[in-house]
């Protein structure tokens, strides 16, 4: 009897498995209305005139996730957009000229393109004769290729199969164009070379190319500017020469798998401390495992992956329609704009946790759906959607979160999403500490940052130690008079020099080994007055590099293409006496700055941010008082930048940056 029900089942899983993937296909032929004949034509030739058992579950598998997709609907529009734009690639001065240009042809002509576009799902217009063309030539790499043999066909499916990478890319024959273009390399390679027959040989043969293709072209990766139109079609790709890191690495994907090469594009929506989030690519190797890159195409896949990040979410971009998110838009009261083909691989990168987060006393959502975030600065409310859960047993639950991070949860009230949650961090170890603020003990607090300092703002930091203040009467100052000695990086804006020495030059002198590397250096009389001379230096800076060092820009650095024997100072003309020196270290400008207005805020103990000030500084720290205990601080710049983060700050009074 047990036999009997164990066959049973098994039976009843494959059947009910099988009804499932047809009912997906018979759901998707519905949704595509008129175009239905084109989609049956698919399957009746894998049918009966191309009779191959895998083309024809490869196609099912196409347009059982087609409705998934979609593709600008205004096609004369695109198209008129990218002959212009195309016109443009290669021409002008720069890349950043060409993307310039494009962003204003974007907004002046295309508006309804670039802000709005409307769409259509790819179920509704996919043509018979386009899907057998993709299917054929992926088939062929894949039973043909020495690097592609191996390969599952599950494995096929996800990695190389699908008509697109990227969400409207055009209906172009995109896969011969692009392994045509991309071919000298792979094929200068022996058949029977090892490096050829594997995926990562492969891929890095292929990726090597596009990038001394990009090289010759000019390119830049650019990410900030203007909104523009992305060109996202062969001949865009073969001659692209600007893009952000979605760009870049969809074109690398559909090269890849044009030669039948398995690749994917992964992506972090946001970094756990950061404003911005990443995408790269990603490909099975020969033994199994997972390979990521880190960026675009520019460096080889296989390094160790940012192992400074830390990581809230990691989203696939597959082809599949993650089912889950299916039903979240069909049942939630409040639908966010969730990409309905991701799929969560937060567990292949970081240790993640399933959690159960407490909620205000009293909440009663008007949703099943709860939602987790965390701060981000570019949202309007302050905090960036991670992910959907759902309330159980009074807790709001969520699945596979990133470790050592902050988070919130929110929920909708009727109108909008709001918190319904302190914040909290996720721990290393998966144990939630909840942030609550104690509006009755209050303290005062010094501030002289408003972003964590990075590894590398660190080590520029780092550089000024040693570094001294001289002055001299001779231009070579080969009798140099040493003023003051820089023995810590916590150094005030204006470093006092307690001497009464006049003379005509002085001059910052950077330590061995640093390159010389200085943001701003100024000079002070008695009175607080900026001393102004011409700027010098050792022989080997040249006059833009002096320039950036009395520019008043902290993100413009004098630095020398030699590790010693750098100074950087001025020739006042005349002997004079020098009361304190502003020696600004390389950063990412995020200290305090002098002249520019800050205000305080903290998260209350209902998690809405209030503030506590603003001032503008004085001197490179904040001093603010009655600042309310154990909650979340947020200190913004109104002058210039964007790159902030909360913080905690302890009984010791150190800080904790999230």
């Amino acid at each position: 009897m047990r036999n009997i029900s164990a066959i049973a089942l098994t039976i009843l899983l494959a059947v009910t498995s099988c009804t499932r993937d047809d009912l997906y296909v018979h759901y998707a032929l519905k949704a595509a209305g008129d175009n239905r004949k084109e989609l049956k034509t698919v399957l009746r030739h894998y049918r009966k005139e191309d009779p191959d058992k895998e083309k024809l579950k490869a196609a099912k598998y196409l347009i059982a996730n087609m409705p998934g997709h979609y593709s600008y609907a205004d096609t004369a529009a695109i198209n008129s957009y990218y002959r212009t734009a195309l016109s443009i690639l290669g021409t002008g001065p720069s890349p950043d000229w060409q993307r310039d240009t494009t962003a204003i042809i974007s907004m002046r002509d295309y508006p309804d393109l670039l802000y709005s576009p409307m769409t259509v799902s790819d179920i509704t217009i996919m043509k018979a004769d386009y899907l057998i063309k993709n299917i054929d030539h992926a088939f062929v790499q894949w039973r043909t290729r020495p690097w592609s043999t191996h390969l599952t066909f599950d494995e096929f499916c996800n990695w190389v199969l699908p008509y697109k990478a990227i969400e409207l890319q055009t209906f172009d024959n995109w896969r011969e164009m692009l392994s045509k273009h991309y071919c000298d390399s792979i094929n200068k390679v022996p058949a029977d070379d090892v490096q050829r027959n594997s995926v990562w040989g492969a891929i890095e043969i292929v990726r090597n190319e596009i990038q001394q293709e990009q090289y010759r072209i000019g390119h830049r990766v650019i990410w900030d500017g203007d909104p523009v139109i992305p060109l996202r079609c062969a001949e865009g790709w073969t001659k692209k020469t600007y893009g952000n890191c979605i760009e870049y690495v969809s074109m690398g994907v559909s090269v890849f798998r044009s030669f039948g090469l398995p690749a994917i594009v992964d992506e972090v929506p946001i970094w756990g401390r950061n404003r911005a989030g990443h995408c790269w690519y990603v490909f099975p190797s020969d033994k199994g495992i997972e390979t990521q890159s880190q960026e675009e195409m520019i460096y080889p896949a296989g390094m160790q992956f940012y192992p400074y990040e830390r990581l809230p979410k990691v989203y696939r971009m597959s082809y599949v329609i993650n089912r889950d998110v299916e039903k979240y838009n069909k049942k939630a009261k409040y639908v966010h704009n969730f990409d309905i083909c991701r799929q969560d691989v937060t567990d292949h990168y970081c240790r993640t946790a399933n959690i159960d987060v407490n909620l205000f006393p009293n909440i009663k959502p008007k949703d099943r759906y709860v939602y987790i975030a965390m701060f981000g600065v570019l949202s309007d409310n302050t905090w960036e959607i991670l992910d959907f859960g759902t309330i159980k047993h009074g807790k709001a639950h969520f699945n596979k979160m990133g470790r050592d991070i902050q988070y919130i949860v929110l929920g909708y009230n009727g109108k909008s999403l709001v918190p319904i949650s302190n914040p909290f961090i996720l721990e290393k170890n998966g144990s939630i500490r909840y942030v609550v603020c104690d509006e009755s003990s209050l303290h005062t607090i010094h501030l002289k940052r408003k972003y964590f300092q990075s590894y590398n703002v660190v080590d520029m930091r780092n550089r000024i130690l040693g570094g001294k203040i001289q002055s001299s009467n001779k231009a070579d100052f080969r009798d140099a008079i040493t003023e003051f000695t820089i023995e810590s990086t916590d150094i005030p804006d204006k470093i006092k020099i307690d001497s009464s020495d006049k003379n005509r030059y002085w001059r910052y002198l950077s330590p061995a080994g640093s390159w010389g590397s200085v943001a701003e250096v100024a000079f002070f009389d008695e009175n607080g007055n900026k001393i102004n001379g011409k700027g010098i230096a050792n022989s080997e800076a040249g006059q833009d590099a002096i320039d950036r060092a009395f520019d008043d820009d902290w993100l413009t650095n004098f630095e020398i293409n030699q590790a010693n024997g750098n100074w950087i100072g001025m020739d006042f003309g005349r002997p004079v006496y020098v009361s304190s020196v502003r020696i600004v270290p390389r950063s990412d400008d995020n200290d305090i700055h002098p002249g520019q207005e800050y205000e305080l805020m903290y998260l209350n103990s209902r998690s809405r941010w209030k503030s506590l000030g603003r001032k503008v500084a004085t001197d490179n720290y904040l001093v603010y008082d009655s600042v309310p205990s154990g909650g979340l601080l947020w200190l913004i710049n109104h002058t210039c930048g964007f790159d902030e983060r909360p913080f905690l700050i302890d009984n010791d009074y150190n800080i904790e940056w999230h």
